[in-house]
């Protein structure tokens, strides 16, 4: 009898875990930005910037209980304003929580942002954003998930002849983990 209960709670083990990184040694998580947009608005009601496209890259790695450390990347064009792109780089901390059959990640990031052009740089200063991101991984395999990921972010850059641009807003992103 206690032969049985033993390779039933194995067995039941065995399904339940060999779908999560919990007994990963080394996670590697590499995404990318498919949309950005942004929440600020002047007085009138209207949208300080509107995206045109975002590209670049998340990357992130994690070793089993601690926490893990991360870069992302990227640039977002500004539609109608000339060609003007706006800069981000961000350096994460985060968590992957140990909840088996889905990868729930959450973590905190700070980084510069900066607006590029021919005379952006006489006109804006760099600026300081931090986010809080969530990223939802549905794993495929024992060492391999791809996941969906949303970051809130809070940025705003001076104007060196005073005042500021809000340019806080949301990025959502995919991207794939491999873990061994």
């Amino acid at each position: 009898m206690k032969l049985k209960i033993i390779i039933t709670a194995f067995a039941a083990s065995c399904l339940i875990f060999s779908s999560t990184q919990a007994f990963a040694l080394f996670s590697i998580s590499v995404g990318v930005p498919i949309s950005q947009s942004f929440t600020a608005k002047n007085a009138d009601g209207s949208k300080v910037a509107e995206s045109d496209g975002v590209s670049g890259v998340f990357l992130h790695a994690s070793l089993p209980i601690l926490v893990g450390l991360g870069v992302e990347n990227y640039k977002t064009k500004l539609k109608d304003s000339g060609g003007i792109e706006l800069a981000t780089t961000m350096y994460d901390i985060f968590y992957l929580l140990p909840i088996p059959i889905i990868n729930l990640t959450i973590g905190l990031g700070a980084g510069s942002t900066e607006l590029l052009c021919t005379t952006c740089s006489a006109v804006y200063d760099k600026g300081k954003p931090t986010q809080w991101y969530a990223s939802l991984g549905v794993p495929f395999f024992p060492f391999f998930d791809m996941h969906l990921s949303y970051r809130s972010i809070t940025s705003k850059i001076a104007v060196k002849a005073g005042g500021e641009v809000d340019l806080s807003g949301n990025v959502t992103g995919v991207g794939i983990m491999f873990s061994f």
